[in-house]
């Protein structure tokens, strides 16, 4: 397989020994090629299941937050080679069976980025277990979304994600919070960018282990959703520039050329 076709999964792991091993066993045989596992400093055995599992771990020593987890996630991959670049939460909220149809999007050049849609009916998403604050307020900003960075996806705010590699190299997001708006920063990113995104349905998964933030960080994630929209709004403007919108260093991406070199002669 070419290096523009070499699939890596990454799994930005907090608290998910229980869930992680049957996430794996939805992963579809023979469509991925490396899983890495960033382990943010769990408190629960997630290093050892993933380990036993065979994967490869990274362990941060203390707690960076889901945008650190995800920072680490994507060097590491960019550094194993990747061509394509999948994101999936080991809590088994979001369904890996998926894996090889939304990758077929990136391989046929239809999208540079894919992002899993919970929401194909009402029904189905609080029958799911989506609780009516979060569907609502998902409704409310995904159609804000929409309008303001000229798309038209179902939910801005799922934590499947795929991306072309050249979607990494180019937006800085490095640049990003450690925090969770970190997802909607990168995605602002990619649209300014010019990269081309799109969406596949998923189901909705709400349970006990699985992660969820609560109401008063949703709230605040709320906020911050607002005012990624109104700086991409200015920065496109030109009324001010914000730093999250400007091209990866040159620096960045050639360390993670020269790293992706030594893993390959290594």
């Amino acid at each position: 397989m070419s290096s523009e076709c070499r699939v890596v999964v990454v799994m930005p792991a907090y608290n998910a020994a229980r869930t992680l091993e049957r996430t794996l066993r939805d992963i579809p045989p023979g469509c991925v090629d490396e899983i890495i596992l960033t382990d943010d400093c769990s408190a629960d055995e997630t290093t050892e299941v993933a380990e036993r599992l065979g994967l490869r771990v990274i362990r941060h020593m203390v707690n960076r937050g889901y945008g650190g987890n995800q920072k680490t996630c994507y060097d590491a991959a960019l550094a194993a080679g990747a061509g394509i670049v999948v994101m999936v939460h080991p809590d088994y909220q979001y369904d890996p069976r998926v894996i090889p149809f939304a990758v077929g999007f990136i391989t046929a050049d239809i999208c540079d980025a894919i992002i899993a849609s919970r929401i194909r009916t009402r029904r189905e998403t609080l029958d799911g277990g989506m609780p009516l604050y979060k569907y609502i307020a998902n409704r409310v900003l995904t159609a804000l979304e929409n309008s303001v960075f000229g798309q038209n996806l179902g939910d801005f705010h799922s934590g499947f994600r795929v991306y072309r590699r050249e979607v990494l190299e180019t937006i800085d997001y490095h640049a990003n919070s450690d925090d969770f708006i970190f997802d909607t920063q990168l995605l602002a990113q990619a649209i300014y960018h010019g990269f081309r995104v799109g969406d596949v349905p998923i189901p909705t998964r709400y349970f006990g282990e699985a992660s969820s933030i609560d109401f008063w960080r949703s709230c605040r994630y709320g906020v911050g959703t607002l005012i990624v929209m109104l700086e991409y709004l200015l920065h496109s403007w030109g009324i001010v520039r914000f730093d999250l919108f400007a091209h990866a260093s040159r620096s960045a991406v050639e360390a993670s050329r020269a790293a992706e070199t030594r893993s390959r002669c290594g």
